[in-house]
């Protein structure tokens, strides 16, 4: 199981994704953002036909107390 700061979570999860993507399985991800909307996976997978990203969440939810 993978949680907590850093820890490779998203990372770990789109070379399972894309494996699976691979096998021609249908990927629908879902990411629970952190702040920045504009993340390099969601370029990388536009020409992948069964591999779609959806992205969740609120800037006032997520951040974290100062």
């Amino acid at each position: 199981m993978y949680f907590g700061r850093g820890k490779g979570k998203t990372t770990v999860s789109l070379g399972a994704a894309l494996r699976a993507s691979g096998h021609g399985f249908k990927v629908n991800m879902i990411q629970f953002m952190k702040g920045n909307t504009k993340y390099g996976e969601l370029n990388a997978v536009k020409g992948i036909e069964n591999f779609e990203i959806h992205q969740f969440g609120r800037i006032d939810l997520i951040m974290e107390p100062e």
